[in-house]
């Protein structure tokens, strides 16, 4: 089955030709022209893949991105953007969107990309469900975490974070690797979005205080448990 993409973007030349060459790759496309109409697609039809132009004349690719993880947490996010602002980098990242892409770009680039996090979104997973964690059962699959009354859904990056402290527990993980496996690349500003969701995590697991993740200076991370 083909993959199916959104496609938002108001630039009509840079879009016809970034278009025709995701089509020639096998991919389906959904266009919009506009934040508006994409709103409604995301209300209409299922996407493995979305692409945000973040500049656009109504409502922004920000605002489109919101709008999808209220419903769909796992779907990769791809911003592209004329502007080249950290804060709007980390800004993006921030609320859940996979890569960052400044215009101009690479159509090579973000075809490697989409090929990177589709594949992703369909192998990164781990067998079973309630796999132990501390006094928490951790759910990969259904992306929850509970422990007692307390139920967290989590978003798909920050199970795709946590299932990585999991299966590595007691290990230091590089922040380089980390980056690799949950992000795709290892970049600054990626790095930045990865201590936020350390951050995060660190909040979710406090009911258990043998659960720690200690930052280890220079190198990554460890997830202490009970051995």
């Amino acid at each position: 089955m083909q993959p199916h993409l959104l496609y938002v973007e108001d630039d009509e030349s840079l879009s016809f030709v970034t278009r025709d060459n995701l089509e020639l790759q096998g991919y389906r496309i959904t266009y919009c022209a506009d934040g508006a109409s994409a709103m409604q697609k995301i209300k209409e039809d299922q996407f493995d893949l979305c692409i945000l132009d973040v500049m656009l004349p109504d409502v922004d690719g920000f605002m489109i991105a919101q709008e999808i993880r209220k419903t769909n947490v796992e779907v990769p996010i791809i911003f592209l953007t004329a502007r080249s602002l950290k804060e709007d980098k980390i800004h993006g990242l921030k609320l859940g969107a996979d890569d960052y892409m400044t215009k101009p770009f690479s159509i090579e680039e973000l075809l490697l990309k989409i090929q990177v996090f589709l594949k992703r979104s369909k192998v990164f997973h781990v067998e079973g469900a309630n796999n132990q964690l501390g006094d928490y059962l951790f759910d990969y699959k259904n992306l929850s975490l509970r422990n007692g009354t307390y139920n967290k859904v989590l978003t798909q990056k920050e199970a795709d974070l946590l299932n990585l402290f999991f299966l590595n527990q007691n290990a230091v993980i590089k922040r380089s690797d980390i980056l690799e496996k949950v992000w795709g690349e290892d970049d600054y500003f990626l790095g930045r979005s990865l201590d936020v969701f350390i951050s995060r995590l660190r909040k979710y697991l406090k009911q258990d205080e043998s659960l720690k993740i200690e930052n280890i200076h220079g190198v990554g991370f460890r997830l202490k448990s009970k051995e």
